[in-house]
């Protein structure tokens, strides 16, 4: 299952990998690709997007799922 998150609030190289560790953090969790520029993140795996997204915001960024 592939989840494509809306990260607002990145604006360096710093912000996109601590991103990427809150979401490679979660269980169920295969592989993550944050694109800073595109304000996105893709995810895949059998995490629920409610987990994932509260993990992007625990390190300060707005996350929803990307429609």
């Amino acid at each position: 299952m592939i989840t494509e998150l809306k990260v607002e609030g990145m604006s360096c190289g710093h912000c996109k990998m601590s991103v990427e560790k809150a979401l490679k953090s979660v269980r169920g969790v295969e592989k993550v690709e944050v694109f800073l520029r595109e304000g996105k993140a893709v995810v895949e795996g059998s995490a629920p997007a409610d987990q994932l997204i509260a993990a992007v915001q625990e390190e300060g960024y707005s996350a929803s799922v990307r429609q």
